[in-house]
């Protein structure tokens, strides 16, 4: 059955009073995106920002009348004009088809791979290590670069045995590649509710859930760990650094990504308190850090 989509802008104040007025005006549902270019990856604890300027677009029946939308929004939002609204039919599709004709198996360094949950791996995969992932809501799939960045440096490590520490976990797809790697626990620390759901769930089609620890940051013991990865902001990874070397035993690896090129010299002067052997690699235009922890 096709729709009929209505788009709209308007700015992060507004944006409760216009969803409310799209959905009393019948919106089957209601997406909000970013108008402009100001990517939100890792909101602080407790925030729920959105961009400086949204768009909306809500879906309707196909047969709904755009012209009594459009002087029911005028109405119910004097701010609009209605050349400020957008029509477009879209037809029906089979979403779960169109995710997964997105999300394709990608391999990341020598031997581990990132598959969508419902995809078999080839029965002669050999010495491949498959992670089976759903992202669900949560970020986190490998496409993005700071991820497909510390997957390749999980992928480098000798984790046999050790406890890896992933701070920011989303989707859980770094604590998940580290257990499947070898390593014998894992702990995962996000401050969103629903990451942790989407980490627990991934873990559990892993067939890794027991050996994954998840927590909110307030809720986590910061016990040390054996290698530590935080795939967050530069920002974020500024405050934390006293904890995160607090957080894992000397000469214990390090991994920081979600650093957008230019932010890595103010972060290498920082982590070189506590930190050594510090190295950047770059991809696109987001960066990762690596090192390891320095002897006491």
């Amino acid at each position: 059955m096709p729709f009929l989509e209505l788009s709209l802008v308007t700015r992060a104040g507004q944006q409760p009073r216009a969803e409310q007025a799209l959905e009393d005006l019948g919106a089957q549902a209601v997406t909000l995106l970013d108008a402009e270019d100001h990517p939100i990856l890792e909101p602080a604890p407790g925030e729920t920002p959105l961009w400086p300027q949204v768009r909306l677009q809500a879906l309707f029946a196909a047969d709904a009348d755009r012209r009594g939308l459009t002087l029911a929004l005028c109405e119910l939002l004097p701010e609009l004009a209605p050349d400020q609204l957008a029509f477009r039919e879209v037809a029906d599709q089979d979403w779960e088809r169109v995710w997964m004709d997105r999300f394709q198996p990608m391999r990341f360094g020598r031997r581990l791979w990132i598959y969508p949950w419902n995809v078999e791996p080839p029965v002669d995969a050999g010495e491949a290590v498959v992670v089976r992932l759903d992202p669900g809501l949560a970020f986190g799939t490998g496409t993005h670069p700071t991820t497909a960045l510390c997957l390749e440096w999980l992928d480098g490590l000798a984790l046999a045995g050790r406890t890896v520490l992933d701070y920011g976990c989303g989707s859980g797809v770094l604590a998940i590649a580290a257990l499947k790697l070898g390593a014998a626990r894992a702990i995962g620390i996000d401050n969103d509710p629903q990451a942790l759901t989407a980490s627990r769930d991934n873990a559990e089609r892993n067939g890794v859930a027991a050996r994954l620890a998840l927590h909110a940051p307030d809720a986590w013991d910061g016990a040390p760990a054996d290698a530590l990865v935080a795939n967050i902001l530069a920002g974020p990874l500024a405050e934390l650094a006293p904890r995160f070397a607090a957080a894992v035993i000397p000469g214990a690896p390090i991994a920081l990504s979600g650093i957008l090129r230019g932010q890595e010299d103010e972060l290498l002067a920082r982590y070189a308190e506590w930190f050594e052997d510090l190295e950047v690699a770059a991809r696109e235009d987001w960066v990762r850090i690596a090192g390891r922890r320095k002897a006491d």
